[in-house]
């Protein structure tokens, strides 16, 4: 008997121990239910052709064809001088295919005169089917390259015994086609007796849910779109529902711990740190101040997520909080990525806190503390001595690297825990920390990355968010332009000479590159692949080198920026070394600092101006917009060049240019976070790169979603508020509780 749990192989028929690998290793199809999970990424009607828009070469399409006419050919084989034979065909589609006509061209060549008869036979005017190719232009025609068919008449009946009104297109791999699929799975539903609904019937009858019986059934051989749509939108329900339930049980999971209130004391340390503050707080500030507040006063832990724009003084709501636990007695850990992003914060909360940040010591405030940097890079002295004022609680704040999670690292009563860029942090590291406490510390969880309504609710949804959506006065306007060295090769001059003028003016400048040498990207950095419409890579133009850092900077030191100060900065690069170079860069002792990444977040030099990112469209839309907001933060307009050499599609924009051109339009970044959701998978929300796992979120795409996303997250509440072990649904709880084990969820839950 085949069920859920067999392997693929009983259902794929012959198609060939190749093809089979390929299946179950490339594409993970292991076993039945697998196959049955592996859903069409569109359908194609059958009983018309399909109708093309604009092509342009290099796309690959899969169509619904038929061949309008055939000739047989001869021709003179030059290497062997003997006739060779080629059936030519032209392929009718609907629609314009541009200028050049909705045709395509397919030649076939044959090994002697017997298979070209054969091939003309096959290939015979009037014959329909399935055509998968690159399309070239050649002599002003588009043609099919290499195009592989699946003809109805000959192909189809050999199989199954009627053609789908609607053909399905499955996500594929190099050597598997999307018959091989339909067939399999057309196979596979005659005989596999689908397993019991883990939805409860009132759950769907509420939402107007098809059964899982109806749902696989349409999702593999709908009749309408309608019916595919049906189906697809109960297994999204579906999969949003068991992600929610996990979120909520873990909220009230979290609202059972105790944990020892920081209520802020007498709240003298505050007071005087707002007493010297050179400025108003914003209104956000001030209300997210008073979340914050709230939280940290109650008997359980506070896990909060805190967003904001570039700018926007996440790092000044985080600094008040620590002090109102310090003012409790208690101590704060801020945890942050890079050692140059917490050798930035050490810089700017001490200089914010001023003598504040010098308790205890000469020519500190009496009611201060003290404010200690803990990175791999010190001395065995420097440590130890830092050790033991941690310990002691002498140090109320204590920033760090990954360094703060080793086991010498013991705090005297750790009450809040602030974790900067959280996502670039792995599963346990977060709890290392947290669990450092006598009590569970609170937690403030803060990203530079405007993360919209349905994401922070599908991804974060055990965190309250908080939202800094305002500026603070000073920050300038920052003027973006896309810099094509492909279309104008010439304009790469005028991007030295503009460095060179702001120079001029006293103001210094960044150059990002994306990678570190012509061997090694720098950690972190996005290699963006380019997907076509059937989600197979487009094939990236390569044929310029990516910019190094170690490449540019002596380029540029001895070429266009002759005369200038021009240093280098990554994350190879020895500890002091960097840390020297972002001391001299923020004292105006250099001009242009050529860097990767490691800027990205966290660097506040108030004389820089302007940005050239090399190759930028190598990086997603988020990064873009953080390595942009380096610029512009002392009151100075600032700039921005988006330099790149990626092709333009005749006819169609690609990825990489709507990215840019967006950056270049809007400096939203909740706008922009909407755009880098739209063209990145789902996996890359959770940061299922850091969790090792895969992304849960199979289906489900959070912003074309939202509403599923909602209405599954009210039933979630419904259903736990009277039965918080799902006691009478044995079936959810059981894939609750498999998401709730999984790598991923352990990555929701602590990184």
């Amino acid at each position: 008997m085949i069920t859920f749990d067999s392997p693929v192989a009983t259902v794929l028929g012959d198609v060939g121990p190749q093809k089979a690998k390929r299946i179950t290793q490339v594409l993970g199809l292991h076993t039945v239910g697998d196959l049955f999970d592996h859903f069409p990424r569109r359908y194609l009607p059958t009983a018309e052709l399909t109708r093309l828009g604009k092509l342009y070469p290099g796309q690959l399409i899969t169509v619904v064809g038929e061949i309008e006419r055939s000739e047989l050919k001869t021709y003179q084989d030059r290497r062997s001088g003997r006739t060779g034979y080629r059936v030519e065909a032209v392929l009718a589609t609907g629609g314009s295919g541009g200028d050049l006509g909705a045709r395509l061209g397919m030649t076939f060549f044959a090994k002697g005169k017997h298979m070209a008869e054969h091939f003309e036979q096959k290939y015979r005017a009037g014959q329909r089917g399935l055509f998968l190719g690159k399309v070239s232009s050649f002599q002003n025609r588009w043609q099919l390259t290499n195009p592989v068919m699946f003809l109805f008449e000959s192909d189809f009946f050999s199989s199954v015994a009627s053609l789908p009104p609607l053909y399905p297109i499955y996500p594929l791999t190099k050597g598997v086609f999307t018959w091989d699929l339909e067939r399999a799975v057309t196979f596979a539903r005659t005989l596999v007796e689908v397993p019991e609904d883990p939805l409860p019937q009132a759950v769907r009858e509420a939402h107007g849910l098809v059964d899982l019986r109806t749902a696989y059934s349409q999702v593999h051989a709908p009749a309408t779109p309608p019916e595919a749509e049906a189906a697809l939108r109960r297994f999204r329900f579906e999969e949003a529902l068991v992600t929610q339930l996990v979120l909520a049980r873990r909220r009230r999971a979290q609202q059972s711990v105790g944990t020892r209130t920081r209520d802020g004391g007498d709240g003298v340390l505050l007071a005087a740190f707002d007493a010297q503050l050179p400025f108003e707080l914003t209104a956000g500030q001030r209300r997210v101040g008073a979340e914050i507040e709230t939280d940290l006063a109650r008997p359980h832990p506070m896990n909060r997520l805190l967003q904001g724009e570039v700018g926007s003084g996440k790092t000044l709501v985080a600094v008040r909080a620590v002090l109102r636990v310090i003012d409790s007695g208690g101590q704060a850990a801020l945890l942050a990525p890079t050692e140059v992003l917490a050798q930035q914060h050490h810089r700017s909360i001490t200089a914010m806190m001023g003598e504040l940040a010098s308790g205890g010591m000469l020519g500190g405030s009496a009611v201060g503390t003290q404010v200690e940097l803990l990175t791999g890079s010190l001395t065995k002295g420097q440590r130890r001595e830092r050790l033991l004022r941690i310990a002691s609680g002498e140090a109320g704040l204590v920033v760090g690297t990954h360094a703060l999670l080793e086991d010498t690292v013991q705090f005297a009563d750790l009450g809040l825990v602030v974790v900067d860029e959280q996502h670039r942090f792995g599963v346990e590291q977060r709890a290392a920390l947290t669990a450092k406490g006598i009590d569970p510390p609170h937690v403030l969880v803060m990203t530079a990355t405007p993360i919209p309504r349905t994401v922070a609710m599908t991804v974060f949804g055990d965190l309250e968010t908080s939202t800094l959506d305002e500026l603070p006065a000073g920050r300038a306007p920052i003027q973006t332009s896309v810099v094509n060295l492909r279309e104008h090769p010439g304009w790469i001059t005028r991007v030295w000479e503009r460095v060179r003028e702001e120079v001029g003016r006293g103001h210094q400048v960044y150059v990002v590159c994306p990678r570190i040498s012509v061997e090694e990207l720098e950690p972190g950095t996005l290699r963006v692949v380019e997907l076509d419409e059937d989600g197979q890579p487009a094939g990236e133009d390569d044929e310029v080198p990516l910019a190094a850092v170690e490449d540019v900077a002596p380029l540029l030191s001895t070429g266009p920026l002759a005369g200038l100060r021009v240093e280098r900065l990554h994350g190879r690069m020895a500890p002091e070394e960097k840390d020297a170079t972002m001391t001299a860069f923020a004292a105006g002792e250099i001009d242009v600092l050529v860097s990767t990444t490691v800027i990205e977040v966290g660097v506040d030099v108030h004389n820089a101006t302007t940005m050239v990112i090399l190759d930028a469209d190598r990086f997603g839309v988020s990064q873009l917009h953080q390595l942009r907001g380096r610029v512009g933060r002392g009151g100075l307009p600032g700039l921005c060049l988006l330099v790149t050499h990626t092709r333009i599609g005749e006819g169609v924009e690609s990825p990489s240019m709507i990215r840019l051109g967006a950056l270049a339009d809007s400096t939203d970044g909740f706008e922009l976070s909407r755009l880098d959701l739209e063209q990145r998978r789902e996996g890359d929300v959770l940061g299922s790169r850091q969790s090792g796992g895969r992304s849960q979120l199979r289906r489900l795409k959070v912003l074309r979603d939202e509403e599923t996303i909602l209405e599954a997250r009210g039933a979630a509440v419904g259903l736990l508020e009277g039965d918080p072990e799902l006691e009478a649904h044995p079936l959810l709880a059981r894939e609750v509780t498999e998401l709730e084990a999984s790598q991923v969820s352990d990555f929701i839950d602590k990184s």
